[in-house]
């Protein structure tokens, strides 16, 4: 069945989920002025791969990934599904860590981060063992309830802009290149597009609608790290853990009732990312049943336990850092391997042919 609008929504949901709360920071950071140039860059890196993907995709209708690798043998299968399924453990554990910490430092600071892992892997598994299909169903209603209040908020967030801090807008200084900043912040253009090599057989999308998601998701991509810029300043902006967060923050509309819109972009983005979590856990129990089956429930319930316990073993913000960036390696691996090899099978299946 064909489901492109909903895999359309979910690829901008979850890539939202990502924009504006790290990837800010780890652009302003990496580079002094001219902030558009590493946009830019990391947005050619995502369009190249996702493009060479979702090609070697369509080299097999009605086939993942996992059904892909398992054709060429069991070492290949297992040389490649094995740093996947690594990859969305370690996602998903430092996810809910650092969200969390994001949840108690902005506005939740008396409740303890295992309560709000807790209610995080608890509503992410139930979605998770219901399966692709539920997942994609509930974001659909959240995409609905959730996306005029981003909009809204993005628009209020322009009030205490000063233009001049746009300039200079060509830099020629390219450090930032190895900037582990900067490498960090790919997390934002490249975490996003695995999922669609899991959709098959169970839903079906068309390629050009995931290629519209993408060009639609540019422009959050240049707000979230020019609007702080543009109300702060480069100097100050790059104090900020969450430059995005604290220009939401200094926003101020005297006819709404509410003093903060923060904590409603922040519920926002959070139920993003919870659907995030939901579709990896599904993600890395269609890999697990696949090497030894189990009720999904029974696999899922697993998964979760093992990220809760991780997750608590992570101690403080510090240490989110370090494994962002010590994920970073994992991260190009997968992101460069995965669609190369299933590119390169497909092309060596349809020369067969």
């Amino acid at each position: 069945m064909d489901r492109s609008f909903h895999v359309f929504l979910m690829y901008i949901m979850i890539h939202l989920g990502f924009i504006f709360f790290l990837y800010p920071n780890d652009i302003i950071t990496s580079s002094d002025e001219a902030q558009w140039i590493p946009i830019i860059i990391g947005l050619i890196f995502h369009f190249v791969f996702l493009w060479i993907y979702m090609k070697g995709l369509s080299f097999f209708p009605k086939k993942n990934i996992i059904h892909i690798y398992s054709q060429t043998g069991k070492g290949f299968a297992a040389f490649f599904l094995l740093p996947v399924f690594i990859y969305f453990l370690l996602v998903d554990i430092i996810g809910v860590r650092a969200y969390s910490e994001i949840i108690t430092i902005i506005f939740l600071s008396n409740t303890p981060s295992w309560a709000i892992i807790v209610l995080f892997l608890f509503i992410s598994a139930y979605l998770a063992a219901k399966g692709v299909e539920a997942i994609f169903r509930t974001g659909v209603i959240l995409a609905l309830v959730f996306f005029p209040i981003v909009f809204f908020v993005l628009i209020a967030s322009f009030q205490n802009v000063d233009w001049r801090y746009l300039f200079p807008l060509i830099g020629d200084d390219f450090k930032f290149i190895t900037s582990p900043s900067y490498l960090k912040s790919f997390s934002a253009f490249t975490g996003g597009f695995l999922f669609l090599g899991f959709l098959a057989p169970y839903l079906t999308y068309k390629r050009k609608k995931v290629l519209i998601a993408s060009a639609i998701l540019i422009p959050f991509f240049v707000l979230a790290v020019y609007i702080p810029v543009l109300t702060f300043g480069h100097g100050t902006a790059s104090t900020f853990v969450f430059p995005y967060m604290m220009t939401v923050d200094s926003t101020y509309i005297n006819w709404l009732m509410f003093e903060r819109i923060t904590i409603f972009f922040i519920l926002s983005l959070v139920t993003f990312i919870m659907l995030q979590v939901s579709l990896l856990l599904w993600m890395a129990y269609q890999i697990l049943n696949h090497w030894a089956p189990h009720n999904p429930i029974f696999s899922v319930a697993t998964l979760a336990i093992i990220i809760f316990i991780t997750s608590l073993m992570i101690t403080d913000w510090h240490i989110v850092e370090q494994l962002l960036w010590l994920n970073s390696f994992l991260r190009f691996y997968v992101i460069v391997t995965v669609p190369l090899s299933i590119y390169c099978i497909g092309l060596r299946r349809q020369g067969r042919a």
